[in-house]
């Protein structure tokens, strides 16, 4: 399960997004400054934090900070400052993104996907089920002794329903994951792409299958060996 740390001395704004992770299938983690979040980020596996700027003790950018020097997860930071010179100094500690607020969570939500989706491409070389090997970095997916190369949207499928399986994931989430915001087309080219890629992968039943959620979506599952 993704574990996402909210650091927010704001209890409101922790309530909130704590809803809307929660109802999204993430484990939250919260702390009210930055050194509550940092003796979390040692007890715990973070794989994201939003973080707010302005925070006692230890401010969001002093935070930001310390992950990356010894973490390595995307942060958003969170604030209420829209000044070109703070997203300046936000940016320079190593922020992946910048949510000023007042935010729509719905938006985010898409932007906490976009950016687990991204880490977990760049980071993970390799993603194995079972006799199946998706590699990431040449876009190449070995299965048994073939080895398939397939075209890039349904490889990017492929490769975000494997980075966590059982995970149930909605057609809108795929459409955003994949093919991003900007996408004009409807929720049925995802059907089609996983006809496609079940019509590859008939040979590799053995390994993982690709089933479809009613009224929901779809999710990858690994064959227990």
């Amino acid at each position: 399960m993704i574990r996402i740390l909210i650091a927010d001395d704001d209890p409101n704004i922790r309530e909130l997004l704590r809803h809307y992770l929660q109802s999204e299938g993430y484990e939250v983690f919260e702390a009210a400054d930055g050194v509550e979040a940092s003796a979390c980020l040692i007890q715990e596996q973070i794989h994201l934090a939003v973080v707010d700027v302005m925070m006692p003790n230890k401010d969001g950018i002093q935070l930001c900070q310390e992950i990356r020097t010894y973490y390595d997860f995307p942060v958003i930071l969170l604030t209420a400052k829209d000044q070109l010179v703070d997203k300046e100094k936000g940016y320079s500690v190593g922020t992946d993104d910048y949510v000023t607020k007042p935010f729509e969570p719905k938006e985010l939500l898409f932007r906490i996907k976009a950016l687990l989706r991204r880490y977990q491409m760049v980071n993970a070389q390799t993603i194995k089920l079972n006799n199946t090997i998706i590699d990431v970095k040449s876009y190449v997916v070995h299965s048994g002794d073939q080895m398939l190369m397939l075209p890039t949207r349904e490889f990017e499928l492929l490769a975000q329903l494997a980075s966590f399986p059982d995970r149930v994931y909605t057609r809108e989430e795929l459409i955003q994951n994949v093919w991003g915001a900007d996408f004009s087309g409807d929720d049925r080219t995802v059907d089609v792409h996983i006809k496609r890629l079940r019509e590859h992968f008939t040979h590799s039943e053995a390994d993982f299958s690709i089933k479809t959620v009613r009224g929901v979506g779809y999710k990858l599952e690994v064959t227990k060996k």
